[in-house]
């Protein structure tokens, strides 16, 4: 079958071992291959769920993953079959080293009493013959991205490469907090740093603060200012759950996170206030979507040309004087 799947369909290794996971699978569990026709499971889904599926589970569960992500299922699996804490752990990584004319060996194929024994022939290319100066592998580039595996309900591994200095922090961090973390975990550590962190970044972004200055009803700004009474984000904020609001014609609401931006129902260069029936979060891909209803494609394409135009100047004010 992995031949089949390989020298036949020309799948890649990973494809053809999810195909031949849910064929099996699918031999106990002919529910399986019904979700993946319609769609409402996917190949690495089940791949994932086949080990722990059961005839006394398999419904239950099946209902559970459908139309959920990669990572979703990993949460699932990690719930039917939980594993310890990873422990924390701190090590030097090997040094990135690219091979070099000087430590490679000269390997003849060619038959002979040892391998690599018969003598090379004239204009023949042979390792110690290439150039020295050959491109040098990037170890920053090379290095794999942060994962965070799902281990047992509520609890995660997180493993990602550090720097020198990060690590030094890190030491830092530790002695400072002894008293507060005796034992010195770093997860309970960086838990503290990364929530000290995240309320100031929100405080600025959204208004979020443990003690507002200002109820919702007095803050008033005056129409001629963009600017959104720190009252007003915090409302906006938690009413959309820090999450894009935007709902397209199927009823989906966008998932994204990152990059939100407040958006005026009714424009405000329209007239529109600052208020939280005014306003609502969007990503910035949808916030210029509306954009671009409100005022037309032609008038933002011209809005962001200027602005690009204008970071392009501020990055390299010298082009100005140049000959």
């Amino acid at each position: 079958m992995f031949s089949y799947c390989t020298d036949i369909l020309h799948l890649s290794e990973a494809e053809a071992y999810l195909r031949i996971a849910a064929a099996r699978a699918s031999r106990e569990h002919p529910l399986l291959l019904t979700m993946l026709a319609s769609g409402r499971l996917h190949l690495t889904a089940i791949a994932k769920l086949a080990p722990h599926l059961t005839p006394e589970n398999r419904d239950r569960l099946l209902e559970r993953a459908a139309h959920q992500t990669k990572r979703q299922v990993e949460e699932l699996v990690a719930e039917l079959a939980p594993r310890q804490d990873a422990p924390a752990l701190i090590r030097r990584l090997p040094e990135c080293r690219p091979l070099t004319p000087a430590t490679l060996t000269t390997l003849d194929p060619r038959p002979g009493p040892l391998l690599g024994s018969a003598p090379a022939v004239e204009g023949e290319l042979r390792p110690d013959a290439v150039e020295a100066s050959r491109p040098q592998l990037d170890p920053v580039k090379a290095v794999s991205p942060a994962t965070i595996q799902p281990l047992a309900p509520a609890r995660y591994k997180v493993q990602f490469t550090a720097s020198a200095e990060l690590r030094d922090k890190l030491d830092r961090l530790r002695a400072l907090m002894r008293s507060a973390v005796p034992d010195g975990d770093l997860a309970v550590i960086i838990d503290a740093a990364v929530t000290e962190k995240l309320e100031r970044l929100e405080a600025r972004r959204f208004g979020r603060t443990k003690a507002p200055r200002k109820r919702l009803s007095a803050a008033q700004t005056p129409p001629s200012s963009r600017h959104v009474p720190a009252a007003v984000r915090r409302a906006v904020h938690e009413r959309d759950g820090g999450q894009c609001r935007y709902v397209d014609e199927q009823g989906r609401r966008c998932t994204a996170r990152e990059a939100l931006e407040f958006h005026h129902r009714h424009p405000f260069a329209f007239g529109g206030h600052h208020t939280p029936d005014g306003l609502a979060l969007l990503c910035r891909t949808h916030n210029g979507l509306l954009a671009e209803i409100d005022f037309g494609r032609e008038a933002v394409a011209k809005h962001r040309r200027s602005n690009t135009a204008a970071q392009r100047l501020a990055v390299q004010p010298q082009s100005l004087f140049s000959p």
